[in-house]
């Protein structure tokens, strides 16, 4: 049992090596949340029957115990980390199979799963500690040549997006695609395969289309134009144009009574509408600023592993990101995912502090010598 003394010792050691600029710009991006669900959630509740304060509650439970998780982690050791990664691993994949049997049926998709009365999105687990496994079997393969770690990799990304494709689930099918072809790039992957795997990916999008009708009719959307636009475009584009620049002022938007997804996969609309441009960017500014961050620290090490899964998590939070915004504005395609950190969602928040944290333990300084005090 660990004494007063020691325990203080290891938050003083925590603070004095965690990176406070990442730290604080996730906090940042947790009061946003809050602050927009405040905005957002109130009018979706009265319309689908629940207590004006219904959102608002849950993300106040969520919120206090992501940061709780992202903290804890971020406190760990690089081989504790390893080790979590993995075993995280297992268990959210073995979820993911039970939604195929005993999942809650959602927009045409089997993703989540009751678990002593919460739905879970399993999917959002496995991404985070999917990133870090696949980095580990990456450095492993690099200091054991006879150890097959790049086919282990493989044969796990083959298992991770061919379970999430069948949920189905193509944005974060593509996520965990582009990350992992990232990893592998990053590690060495020989050149040739590069074409190969990239004519395999476009060969993969035209089959989506044709296999997938939600897929392509939201495609189809995505080149239509004035009244052919879906709904919740339609009004998320409005609702930037009426905010322009600083906005209508909180509490007066209008977006947030018609949009059923208003405080989920249209938040970004909700701030623009009521806060403007100006709110808009200071987001953009804020992601960017934990990506960039993020490489910049991995980029400092010469651990492959600290530069595979610190890149590798940074890469998907950013690609989250820009997906949201970017399909909120008519950018892309509409796709269901949340905007990290910000849109309401117990499993979206508590997976992305997983991700945050573990990338938090993973760029402090003097991580090595902790592992090595262990030895």
């Amino acid at each position: 049992m660990l004494s007063k003394h020691s325990t203080n010792n290891r938050f003083a050691n925590w603070w004095w090596t965690v990176d406070k600029t990442l730290l604080g710009c996730i906090i940042i991006l947790i009061m946003l949340g809050i602050f927009l669900t405040f905005s957002a959630s109130p009018a979706v509740a009265l319309r689908i029957g629940y207590g004006s304060y219904h959102f608002i509650q849950r993300h106040l439970f969520f919120a206090p115990i992501a940061l709780a998780v992202m903290i804890f982690l971020s406190m760990q050791r690089l081989k504790i980390i390893r080790r979590i990664s993995l075993l995280g691993y297992l268990f959210a994949i073995f979820l993911v199979i039970m939604t195929f049997f005993a999942g809650e049926a959602n927009k045409g998709a089997s993703r989540w799963i009751s678990i002593f009365g919460f739905s879970l999105q399993p999917s959002e687990f496995v991404k985070p500690f999917f990133i870090v496994t696949a980095a580990w079997l990456f450095d492993g393969h690099r200091q054991h040549s006879e150890f097959p770690g790049n086919w282990l990799s493989l044969a796990l990304f083959f298992i991770t997006a061919g379970l999430i494709m069948c949920q189905p689930d193509i944005g974060m099918t593509a996520v965990v695609t582009l990350v992992w072809g990232f990893q592998f790039y990053l590690s060495g992957m020989p050149l040739i395969l590069i074409p190969i795997l990239a004519a395999l990916g476009i060969g993969g999008l035209v089959g989506i289309y044709f296999i997938f009708p939600h897929f392509q009719t939201r495609f189809q959307q995505f080149f239509a134009s004035g009244g052919e636009l879906s709904f919740q475009v339609k009004k998320s584009l409005e609702a930037f144009q009426s905010g322009n620049l600083f906005g209508r002022g909180p509490g007066e938007g209008i977006v947030r009574s018609h949009i059923p997804d208003a405080h989920t996969d249209f938040i970004y609309a909700v701030a623009g509408e009521e806060y403007g441009v100006f709110l808009c960017l200071v987001i953009v500014a804020v992601y960017a600023t934990i990506v960039i961050r993020s490489l910049l620290l991995s980029c400092k090490d010469n651990n492959l592993f600290i530069i595979l899964s610190a890149s590798g998590l940074a890469m998907s939070f950013g690609l989250q990101s820009i997906i949201n915004m970017a399909s909120t504005l008519h950018l892309i395609p509409t796709k269901g995912m949340t905007l990290p950190f910000i849109s309401y969602g117990g499993s979206s928040i508590i997976a992305t502090a997983i991700g945050m944290g573990m990338l938090l333990a993973i760029t402090r300084k003097n991580i090595h010598a902790e592992d090595k005090d262990d030895r």
